[in-house]
């Protein structure tokens, strides 16, 4: 019988095959997503570096800077409510910046990503992948601040994109409307442009029986629906349309539009 020599290496075919299957194996390990492996002492933020500028600056929970120039860079404008059950519903508004909880921990795409919220100056692990968001009661700063898929910071001239409001010394809930008479009942004025609504949300208050008309005014196609009392009405652009009902039920009950999900305002029957 004839041993194998030692040593024999293998023919270059085979070396050939085997280096690639090697290749593939390390590509499916990855996942299909070639920004979540780096070459090692490299950072996650500085292997999707294509975007901006990577600074060495970090805010102060210790993201990174990414900058950009003004005119190409994301803005965000944030509006808080009083919620009914205290704290603060936020809605954001933001410009060159959508929102893309898909892709979070991907590279840093130009105007793609999600918020992160400080309150009094404190990050608590709280992001919105969506323009509306909640703080609770007792908060006095809110700060909204735009980051990159990657995590990094959307900055320009070496400062984060982000807004700060004061809650404590926000301007308290508009008063109602005051319904004026008419010859059915009293009648409330709402016009809805965009995501703003005039007058801002707030409460009719009614006497239980009392006729109420909503006349409402949008700029886009939409169906309102007042809860409770399971009335909807179609919307028009800019046509005014009106829905009366008797306010034979007693208790608080919203008014909202069904596409844009708006709360129009809230009726307090007693």
């Amino acid at each position: 019988m004839r041993r194998p020599r030692a040593g024999v290496t293998r023919p270059p075919l085979v070396a050939a095959l085997a280096a690639v299957l090697t290749a593939a194996l390390l590509l499916t390990g990855c996942g299909g997503r070639a920004t979540t492996h780096h070459k090692p002492g490299t950072s996650h933020e500085e292997a999707t570096g294509g975007t901006g500028t990577l600074l060495t600056a970090r805010d102060e929970s210790g993201h990174r800077l990414r900058e950009l120039p003004a005119a190409e860079a994301p803005t965000v404008r944030v509006e808080p409510r009083p919620d009914t059950e205290g704290g603060w519903n936020v809605h954001l508004t933001v410009e060159r910046f959508r929102f893309t909880p898909d892709s979070t921990g991907g590279a840093a795409l130009p105007g793609r990503g999600h918020a992160r919220l400080l309150i009094d100056g404190r990050e608590a692990g709280r992001r919105l992948y969506s323009p509306w968001g909640y703080v609770p009661a007792g908060t006095r700063t809110l700060t909204v601040r735009l980051h990159a898929d990657d995590h990094t910071a959307w900055a320009v001239a070496g400062a984060p994109v982000q807004v700060t409001v004061r809650l404590d010394g926000a301007a308290p809930p508009s008063p109602a409307p005051k319904p004026r008479p008419t010859a059915t009942g009293r009648t409330v004025d709402i016009t809805v442009s965009g995501s703003t609504v005039q007058p801002p949300p707030s409460r009719v208050e009614l006497k239980k029986g009392e006729r109420l008309t909503l006349r409402v005014t949008s700029d886009r196609a939409d169906t309102l629906h007042v809860h409770g009392y399971d009335r909807e009405l179609p919307l028009s652009p800019g046509t005014p349309a009106t829905l009366t009902l008797t306010a034979d039920r007693t208790g608080l009950f919203e008014v909202e539009t069904h596409e844009s999900g708006l709360l129009l305002t809230q009726l307090v029957v007693r």
